[in-house]
């Protein structure tokens, strides 16, 4: 088990680094050329004040008509993002870990705040697989692809409350948890997962072809 536990947290945490970064960095490139070949009109009419009016819009709770005709989707998807972003990058064992290798650290939740958003994530996840396999206009767009990219954002918060809580197998799951954290981690840029960063490239240029071509708001 040490041998297993070394060598995810060495070799190959460092290569699903090394995978994100790099994928990330050709996904942005290849998108900017392809906006170039298809629309590059888009450049010229890129306006600051109409996309930063569309993503201030799309990032409060309620800013937009869709989120108030479906309330219920509404608050569930901000406390899963929300949860899922802050989780990891604040959780104590995490800031142990940057503090062990790089000698850098920050601010930490505390383990009852880090334990709810955990079961945030996972219920939030349960949700959005229900909806996926119930509602037939979701149902319709679902593709395999779908489920498995819900089960790789939900593996890591599953095993890393497993281990938080030492049930039996912790030991085991403890490699999982790396281990499902740095797949998540490789999949970002090559999968839907990459919205993270392309959210506000895309809201700024529906925006701005909104606010700055059709005189009309985007919500």
């Amino acid at each position: 088990m040490h041998d297993y536990y070394s060598f995810v947290t060495g070799p190959l945490a460092w290569f699903a680094f090394l995978v994100f970064i790099t994928g990330s960095g050709w996904r942005f490139y290849s998108l900017w050329q392809l906006a170039k070949k298809k629309d590059g009109a888009v450049f010229e009419y890129m306006n600051l004040k109409f996309a930063l009016r569309s993503i201030a819009h799309w990032i409060i709770p309620f800013g937009s008509r869709s989120m108030k005709i479906n309330p219920s989707m509404t608050v569930v998807t901000f406390i899963f993002h929300i949860s899922l972003f802050l989780t990891p990058l604040f959780v104590v064992g995490h800031v142990i870990l940057w503090k062990e290798s790089f000698n850098i650290s920050w601010f930490t939740l505390p383990n009852t705040v880090a334990d709810l958003m955990t079961l945030i994530v996972i219920g939030s996840s349960c949700f959005f697989l229900w909806r996926r396999i119930k509602l037939p206009d979701v149902k319709f767009l679902t593709t395999p692809v779908d489920f498995l990219i819900l089960l790789i954002v939900t593996a890591p918060f599953v095993s890393g409350f497993w281990v938080y809580h030492q049930f039996p197998g912790f030991a085991v799951m403890t490699v999982i948890h790396i281990l499902s954290g740095e797949i998540m981690l490789m999949t970002i840029p090559f999968t839907k997962l990459f919205h993270m960063f392309l959210f506000p490239f895309t809201r700024g240029y529906i925006g701005s072809e909104f606010g700055g071509v059709r005189m009309a708001k985007d919500w």
